[in-house]
């Protein structure tokens, strides 16, 4: 079967016409170009450095500044509202942009919104006055980070043909990572001046997205092929019918049981080091430095595997089966630190662990849209989709939890994480319409 072929006939959503006028709702045909590609890597980076510094170390400092005693607790209020925003600002932001009739297309306007509103929110930030401000101000960067981050993942599917997107898909996780690690590193150089750290992750915001705002080929929608606005049905858009859509629901359910492992395998990893692999009693080695080497090693094979992954897709014209042995292997990273706690397990875990979910977020990214039930709604979909990226967040722990306490400790937490992981990947076999 082709990547691109149907299974069946796909129903047209209310005002949008069955065969588009202009090209902002055509399918893309034309290779892009390695200039815009770069651009969607840096806003990529961009975002994430600004993303996870903050989480990483600055909120938890600036949290022991306004009260060391209770930082563990200010901490998890000002993640946890931030978290709660993400789960409907990508969406919604992604529904606006689908929406918007600008000269200068539908995405740039969100990207360069969210990315400045995200940036004064953290210089803001940087001279919080009390929690109550803080939590505020994160809330927006927030809001920023994902309403920039939706309109950029749509811009794929709008302007990347099929048997590019492989490609594309792995370059932008690449980007995700590297951002990732800038933003430690960041974290790192302010050597503990929280404010100075927020306004380093405000210009690598802003700096991401320049390219893309002057090289983005963004189509502009024709007012006429928007459908006229309807509160109620712009609400109920936001579920997408797996009865109707029922690729698009098994890619939906897929990826939300692939990252709940992942998270469930990365969530106690300082404590798993301590008290199971015994790390500074067998080898000398702070834990918390433990977790820095072990991430180091996944980010390396995650950005590795997340470009060739990508490509490989692209020359074979399949997806699920890299996403299937992706699947595989990350459940099976899992299942090494669950029955070696050891340090050399654990290291070995990491690599697998990288190797699988690089390769995973690349193929799995091409596919999903491949399963996007309209051009018009592209970026209110995948914003739907990227709630299975933050819901694991919420889940994971909830889930762990008695594992670890309860039901057997971190031997019975890694097998039900790699079980959990295994029935996205056999889930995947039910999409019907990509290869």
């Amino acid at each position: 079967m082709a990547l691109s072929e149907p299974s069946g006939p796909v129903p047209e959503p209310s005002g949008l016409p069955k065969s588009p006028t202009t090209t902002a709702l055509a399918e893309p045909v034309d290779r892009v170009r390695p200039l815009w590609i770069t651009g969607i890597v840096l806003i990529n980076l961009g975002i994430n450095a600004a993303f996870f510094g903050p989480i990483q170390v600055l909120l938890g400092q600036q949290a022991a500044h306004f009260d060391e005693g209770s930082k563990e607790a200010i901490l998890a209020l000002v993640t946890g509202c931030g978290a709660a925003v993400s789960l409907v600002a990508n969406p919604l932001f992604g529904a606006f942009s689908d929406r918007t009739t600008s000269r200068f297309g539908r995405r740039v306007p969100w990207v360069v919104f969210g990315a400045v509103l995200g940036a004064v929110a953290l210089v803001a930030l940087a001279g919080a006055p009390n929690v109550a401000v803080m939590t505020l101000l994160w809330c927006l960067v927030q809001a920023g980070c994902n309403g920039a981050y939706a309109a950029t993942t749509a811009a794929i599917p709008d302007r990347v043909p099929v048997l590019q997107r492989g490609t594309v898909g792995g370059l932008a996780a690449m980007g995700q990572t590297v951002g990732i690690l800038l933003g430690a590193v960041i974290a790192a150089a302010v050597a503990g001046n929280f404010a100075a750290g927020y306004l380093v992750c405000a210009a690598a915001l802003l700096a991401g997205v320049v390219l893309y705002f002057f090289k983005n080929d963004d189509q502009p929608l024709p007012a006429q092929e928007r459908p006229p606005f309807s509160l109620a049905a712009f609400l109920k858009g936001f579920w997408v019918s797996p009865k109707l859509y029922p690729d698009f629901g098994w890619a939906w359910l897929t990826r939300l049981l692939v990252n709940i492992g992942n998270h469930m395998v990365t969530l106690y990893l300082l404590f798993f080091l301590s008290d199971a692999v015994h790390l500074k009693e067998t080898e000398g080695i702070e834990p918390a430095f433990g977790v820095l080497i072990l991430t180091g090693i996944y980010a390396v094979m995650v950005i590795i595997t997340s470009v060739l992954g990508g490509s490989l897709s692209d020359r074979m014209g399949k997806r699920k089966p890299l996403v299937i042995a992706s699947s595989v292997i990350i459940a099976a990273a899992s299942l090494i630190l669950g029955f070696a706690p050891t340090w050399a397990g654990a290291l070995v875990g990491a690599t697998v662990l990288g190797i699988g979910f690089g390769a995973y977020l690349a193929v799995d990214f091409a596919l999903i849209t491949q399963v996007l039930p309209t051009a018009l709604d592209r970026g209110r979909d995948l914003g739907v989709i990227n709630v299975a990226n933050s819901l694991p967040q919420v889940i994971a722990p909830l889930i762990a939890f008695p594992f670890v306490t309860y039901w057997g400790g971190y031997v019975s937490l890694y097998v039900a994480a790699a079980v959990i992981g295994l029935l996205g990947a056999v889930f995947v076999v039910k999409i019907k319409s990509v290869a």
